[in-house]
């Protein structure tokens, strides 16, 4: 059994938390937080101990390290933990400043580090994955993928962030590396406040489209709104030669109403713990196989720093009004 220690008791910790409990090959045996309360509740509810991350980090009975803190601690945190010679399991971003990511990328070359690109473990996107390198649909030629939140975080959470592209955005960018198959080498981004002015007071923007290019011409536009007004909005679409690919948005249920008004479907699920909640558990099992030798990491640390990567040429372009080369 691989014992796990947990950096951070906030709101994705307790998720990653209820995963590594739901695993028989992990123990989860000491939860590390600066808000005692919240280390001291989680770890009750787990069974494990509180300890500082001094503690954790030189305990030679812990194999694993989750991250769940906050980001502008990640990059440290991760380094500490491959210092010690634990795996690591660390939620995105890997940070919000480019050139530190890339500076630390020689002490983390090689190493296991596993970065929670979640969305690339969702079996619905999976299923479209496989389908396009099947060739089902033939060579692809264009990608769009749609991200619309339900409604805006408080602006007090916009303000340490990072900012929509490095904070939300970033998902998308990794999914278009993934998907396209080719590394893109232009982006040209714009984006506006229209949801909340105090998104805006608090210096981002809160609704953004950021088409992308590849060397070998592929296209992906990607569309991203604080607040869809309809629900949790989460769609991609691969268009091929020889035809399309399209994963839809997951349902509270299958049921169905018909009246003379024509059918009606139950509301799209409505918040990312639950439309992505298979996804976080796919996550654990695979840092599990990362545990036991048995797989590297899917999402290592180089696919960390290229999505941060086009998440600052996004925002520089949408600064600028210019495209970007990457």
């Amino acid at each position: 059994m691989h014992q796990i220690a947990l950096i951070g008791a906030g709101r994705i910790g307790r998720i990653h938390a209820a995963n590594v409990a739901a695993r028989p090959e992990l123990k989860l045996k000491t939860v590390v937080d600066p808000v005692a309360d919240a280390a001291q509740s989680l770890a009750a509810a787990t069974g494990a101990a509180v300890a500082t991350l001094d503690d954790a980090l030189s305990d030679p009975a812990i194999a694993g390290v989750v991250i769940a803190s906050s980001t502008d601690t990640h990059l440290d945190y991760a380094c500490r933990a491959v210092a010690a010679g634990k795996a690591v399991f660390c939620e995105k971003p890997i940070d919000l400043d480019l050139s530190r990511a890339r500076a630390a990328a020689d002490r983390l070359a090689g190493a296991r580090v596993f970065l929670g690109f979640n969305r690339r473990f969702d079996p619905h996107f999976q299923a479209l994955k496989a389908r396009l390198d099947a060739g089902e649909v033939g060579g692809l030629e264009s990608l769009h993928i749609i991200s619309h939140d339900p409604a805006p975080p408080p602006a007090s959470y916009v303000k340490v962030s990072g900012g929509l592209f490095k904070d939300m955005a970033i998902h998308d960018f990794d999914m278009a590396r993934w998907l396209l198959g080719e590394e893109p080498t232009e982006v040209f981004a714009t984006a506006s406040c229209l949801v909340d002015p105090a998104i805006g007071a608090a210096g981002d923007v809160d609704t953004a489209k950021v088409l992308m290019r590849t060397k070998g011409g592929r296209l992906c536009m990607i569309s991203n709104s604080r607040r869809s007004g309809y629900g949790y909005d989460q769609r991609i679409e691969a268009f091929g030669s020889a035809g399309a690919l399209r994963a839809g948005n997951v349902l509270e249920s299958t049921v169905q109403t018909w009246t003379e008004a024509g059918p009606a479907a139950d509301r799209f699920q409505n918040f990312f713990l639950d439309r992505y909640a298979e996804a976080y558990r796919r996550e654990m099992a695979h840092f599990v196989d990362i545990l036991a030798g048995a797989a590297a990491p899917a999402v290592g640390y180089a696919d960390g720093v290229a999505a941060l990567a086009l998440a600052e040429a996004a925002g520089e372009s949408a600064r600028t009004g210019r495209p970007i080369r990457v």
